[in-house]
């Protein structure tokens, strides 16, 4: 039989499956809202990040390989989320406008079946969730070349909120304006970190023209369309969103650039089994006062992944430290080693234990 015969026959299977997959879909979805209602009266969180962990894995095992992991975790990831989302609507607060790349980190983590708003700043963001008008917020809080992110750092400083999950984005910068051709691009506008990333490039190709800083490429995006002679560093989600043209795509000067975002709420998450615990702590004014906290931590053999300091705003020279620890709060040597630090440490604050990026 002629191949192009068969064409019909497989198109109708494939018809069959989809219809057995939307069927399936919609049963799922029928079970996470019964899951949603007996975890209201047994009031359980609706989060499971450990029960999550192993269907993926269950998944990617029973795969082999077979359909590519990472699309195969994408579509479960959507699924999942979706179907956690239908228990109970969720709104994300994010630093925007529309199409920023905290906007893009919100949609990959939450899926796009929540509800985004956009914020004018880190600061308001954590405003939304510190005063409860929002269950989530996502802010970038480091970037593998340009490091910290001062404002999300500072808040923390601020507001009363936990961190209940991560994520880790890889960054490429596009050049863009509304003809898509370099000659028209008099001024170049993003936020201050792109500018910084794309620094040489910017140099060498667009030396006579002058950047400008504003606070997110989702408004430099913005300024680009509403100006012909603006060009923006932005996402590849402001494309569409602003219906720019590509000038030069991945102008970022080192290759590798990712940023680190981390979901701000009122709660952690349960242990997922492989988990992050950040604190925020302040340590007495004497010699080796650091070293003791530090101490404290390898004799309970816990990994610290990341130290940061920040000045306390209005003391002179005081300044607190950002800690980031492989563990969870629940883990016995994280309990303990957390403890010592409580009693030695003039300030101490449990920021949450949330799981680790998988990098998706």
């Amino acid at each position: 039989m002629n191949d192009k015969n068969n064409i019909p026959k497989v198109r109708n299977r494939i018809d069959e499956i989809d219809d057995t997959v939307l069927r399936l879909l919609k049963e799922r979805l029928d079970c996470a809202l019964k899951i949603g209602k007996l975890k209201n009266e047994t009031s359980r969180a609706k989060w499971d990040p450990q029960r999550e962990r192993e269907i993926y894995n269950r998944l990617l095992a029973d795969n082999k390989g077979k359909f590519p992991d990472k699309a195969l975790r994408s579509i479960f990831h959507e699924i999942i989320t979706t179907c956690r989302l239908s228990q109970k609507k969720i709104e994300v607060a994010y630093l925007g406008p529309e199409a920023t790349f905290t906007h893009l980190a919100g949609v990959k983590y939450f899926g796009q079946s929540a509800q985004y708003n956009p914020m004018e700043s880190i600061d308001e963001v954590f405003q939304e969730v510190n005063k409860g008008r929002v269950q989530y917020g996502i802010v970038p809080v480091e970037n593998s070349i340009e490091g910290a992110v001062f404002s999300t750092l500072d808040s923390f400083m601020k507001y009363s909120v936990h961190i209940c999950g991560e994520l880790h984005l890889p960054i490429s910068h596009h050049l863009v304006c509304r003809s898509g051709n370099i000659e028209d691009i008099q001024t170049v506008a993003s936020h201050s970190q792109p500018l910084a990333q794309c620094r040489e490039w910017l140099k060498t190709h667009l030396g006579n023209a002058p950047t400008l800083e504003v606070f997110s490429t989702g408004a430099a995006a913005q300024m680009a369309a509403n100006n012909p002679n603006i060009g923006a560093i932005t996402s590849e989600l402001a494309l569409k969103t602003y219906e720019l043209q590509v000038v030069v795509k991945g102008i970022e000067d080192y290759q590798g650039n990712t940023t680190r975002f981390v979901v701000i709420g009122r709660e952690s998450p349960s242990r997922s089994g492989n988990d992050k615990t950040s604190l925020l702590l302040g340590v007495a004014d004497r010699p080796g006062s650091l070293n003791e906290a530090l101490t404290i931590l390898s004799s309970k053999n816990i990994n610290l992944a990341k130290i940061e300091s920040r000045p306390i705003k209005g003391k002179q020279w005081k300044y607190l430290f950002f800690m980031d620890l492989h563990g969870h709060i629940e883990d016995q040597m994280i309990k303990e080693g957390c403890s010592v630090l409580q009693q030695i440490c003039p300030y101490y604050e449990w920021l949450g234990s949330y799981p680790l990026s998988d990098g998706f």
